[in-house]
């Protein structure tokens, strides 16, 4: 016998649903099995729940099941997988990523998953790793070292493994407005334009466009990714100097962060002795000092 499971919910657990869709940054299977909830609620059909937020019916049965027999926590939360966990950390599995990508060893012409399985249980404290674990960590990743040829990182020793682990950690902290964690890179961008202007659209004939372009200069980008929350900023500049780049970490303390207490930039090569002067140099800033080898915090007595 089927059994159905009626949704019933009090004001306050709507507010704490309604909240919960409305602000803040959440788990989208979270965020699914609240508009669950608050349709059921309503009196919406199951098959129309399904249909209209694009989940099975088997996910509304089991939303509704677990909110019924148990709370509105247990209904919003996951519930334990089955099987064996995984074998590998998220710090392993990064390091597993960064080794494939790494040169294999002395007098081979490649990595695999047997080398890969003997590094890891040299870099880690597993006394051994299946090639299966291997192999299913790297398809994850997309990562197939023994088909072809791979080159990212040159070597894997002691302080490329401390970089990693402390960036790593710093993205798997709990998200905190005082000291948030950026994310900053640049890249120069060739800008192409049309060589002839498009002929705009008329009764019965589509817009058309030439087929030829040209180069109009180089331009640089600077970007800014907040590690814990859906924000991000590109600026544009004519050039890539240390003077540019101290000016954007000027605009990151003053604009974008101004109620932060510390903010920690994730970027390489933070120890770049033209980027410590350009940081001296800009008016008003003073020098910013350096947690760790990948993070760079800003102190607003630098602005």
């Amino acid at each position: 016998m089927n059994v159905c499971y009626r949704v019933e919910l009090s004001q306050a657990e709507r507010d704490q649903l309604t909240a919960l869709l409305t602000g803040g940054v959440h788990p989208a299977r979270k965020l699914k099995r609240a508009q669950i909830l608050l349709a059921a609620d309503a009196g919406v059909s199951d098959q129309d729940i399904a249909a209209s937020i694009t989940v099975g019916g088997s996910t509304v049965y089991r939303t509704k099941r677990r909110f019924v027999e148990g709370n509105l926590e247990a209904a919003l939360s996951e519930e334990p997988r089955p099987g064996a966990a995984r074998k590998l950390t998220g710090k392993e599995e990064a390091l597993l990523v960064a080794t494939a990508c790494s040169n294999p060893p002395e007098g081979r012409a490649r990595w695999t998953l047997e080398l890969l399985a003997g590094a890891m249980v040299k870099l880690t404290e597993h006394t051994d790793l299946s090639r299966e674990t291997v192999r299913r960590r790297l398809a994850e990743n997309h990562l197939k070292p023994w088909r072809k040829e791979m080159w990212c990182i040159p070597q894997i020793d002691g302080t490329y493994v401390a970089r990693m682990e402390d960036v790593l950690d710093l993205y798997a902290e709990t998200p905190d407005l005082k000291r948030p964690v950026v994310c900053f890179d640049e890249s120069p961008t060739q800008l192409i334009g049309e060589a002839r202007q498009p002929i705009s659209a008329m009764p019965g004939q589509l817009e058309r466009y030439d087929c030829e372009y040209r180069r109009n200069g180089i331009v640089n980008l600077f970007v800014f990714l907040d590690a814990h929350r859906p924000w991000r900023k590109v600026k544009l500049t004519e050039h890539r100097t240390g003077r540019d780049f101290a000016q954007c970490m000027r605009e990151l303390v003053d604009i974008h962060y101004p109620q932060a207490e510390q903010i920690r930039v994730v970027l390489d090569n933070p120890l770049n002795p033209f980027r410590r002067r350009a940081l001296r140099d800009l008016p008003g800033a003073g020098s910013p000092t350096v947690d760790a080898p990948a993070a760079v915090p800003l102190r607003p007595q630098t602005r």
